[in-house]
């Protein structure tokens, strides 16, 4: 063996190893595997959950005129993860800056997608929340959501450099305008989500906690207000409180979640989620307590759970403010929308329409959320061998 042939086949040999300085080298190793784990566990179970609820989805939707073969949702569902997990590696490889940019970009671009829906929108069981025709549909606020992240980290991360910015006004303004945009739609629970993420960026950003106080005190005054002056949110909460009105979600879902017992039917033997509207979306975690049992529901949250904690975990060390507030925002609308959708499904909170993170069927859901959780890898992104000291200058340039 020639001793160039020899060079080029070491140099295949440590392909991607610590030394390779390559874009794809360098995003192994400064990439969080565990938390890329963690997710690529997540959307197996999706698949899986949503092999099981499609021909419950499948039959119900055959009934509107259109057969659908049993399988139909999660074949579909297996084309979006197709193209959501390219995009959410491509964003993970972004630079920080670049990221940012970006992030800050698609904020301006869907907020104004979220305005023109109204005008423009399609409108599906009562409410109008699409874009679009035919398949080609699309919820702005989906993909909002970890833009508005984002652009909010990035206007509260300012405060770092002069305190006398009024961001919080200017970020408390700006979800104000999407929740009242949101309500027309109507879709209370992504204002819930909205808000609640920004309630969690300014704890984060260090406000006092005399405003922390009264914004909560705020929000409370806004859900009681909500609660006499918006028929959806005074609809729903009488449903769960009295059970007045229409129950028949709820008691479906808590039939089906708890039709399984502790280990479930098996894959395929479910029966009650025939009867459980939006299975494979709203409610796939009742028919995951169906068919793999309430210790697969708990499992799954306790996914959730480690993706918080590990996130978390690794922001302690965090000295660039817009990092530590990114990171940590998108990974609080991971948490809660999934808290939310599992409550819901526990009868523990009111119906609201929300979806599972990677896990429930969706399009626009998928790719946001690939986006989001791009985002996330590429802020959470480190180099293994950097010294995390305050006198040593960080991966990025950033001191």
């Amino acid at each position: 063996m020639t001793d160039t042939a020899a060079i080029r086949r070491k140099k295949q040999v440590t392909r991607l190893g610590r030394a390779d300085r390559s874009p794809l080298g360098l995003w192994f190793w400064e990439i969080d595997r565990v938390l890329l784990i963690l997710i690529t566990v997540l959307i197996s179970i999706g698949l899986v959950a949503v092999a099981a609820a499609s021909p419950s989805a499948a039959h119900r939707y055959s009934d509107t005129g259109t057969t659908f073969a049993p399988l139909h949702y999660f074949w579909r569902q297996l084309f979006w993860v197709a193209v959501s997990v390219p995009v959410m590696l491509f964003v993970s490889m972004l630079p920080k800056i670049t990221a940012r940019r970006f992030a800050l970009a698609g904020a301006a671009l869907f907020t104004v997608m979220l305005a023109a829906v109204p005008l423009i929108g399609v409108e599906k069981n009562g409410s109008t929340r699409w874009i679009g025709v035919g398949i080609s549909q699309f919820q702005p606020s989906e993909f909002l959501k970890p833009l508005f992240v984002v652009a909010i980290a990035w206007l509260l991360s300012l405060r770092q450099h002069d305190k006398s910015l009024p961001v919080i006004p200017l970020t408390g303004a700006l979800v104000g305008m999407i929740a009242i945009l949101l309500m027309k739609q109507p879709d209370f629970g992504q204002t819930i989500v909205f808000g609640a993420m920004w309630m969690a960026l300014l704890l984060l950003s260090g406000v006092s906690g005399r405003l922390i106080g009264g914004l909560i005190g705020a929000g409370l005054g806004g859900v009681v207000a909500a609660y006499f002056f918006y028929p959806v949110a005074t609809t729903r909460i009488n449903n769960f409180i009295y059970g007045d009105g229409d129950t028949y979600q709820v008691d479906r879902a808590h039939e089906t979640i708890t039709g399984g017992g502790f280990f479930g039917t098996g894959p395929g033997g479910g029966v009650a989620k025939f009867r459980l509207p939006e299975a494979h979306t709203d409610y796939i975690y009742s028919v995951i307590g169906e068919e793999f049992g309430l210790i697969a529901c708990l499992a799954i949250a306790v996914i959730y759970l480690a993706i918080v904690v590990r996130v978390f975990l690794k922001l302690l060390d965090e000295e660039d403010s817009f990092t530590m507030l990114a990171a940590a925002g998108l990974t609080t609308q991971i948490g809660v929308q999934a808290l939310i959708n599992m409550a819901v499904n526990l009868q523990l909170a009111p119906s609201k329409g929300m979806t599972l993170p990677l896990i429930s069927y969706g399009g626009s859901s998928m790719i946001a959320l690939a986006i989001g959780l791009g985002l996330l890898l590429a802020f959470t992104r480190r180099n293994p061998y950097l010294n995390r000291s305050p006198y040593v200058v960080k991966w990025g340039g950033q001191k």
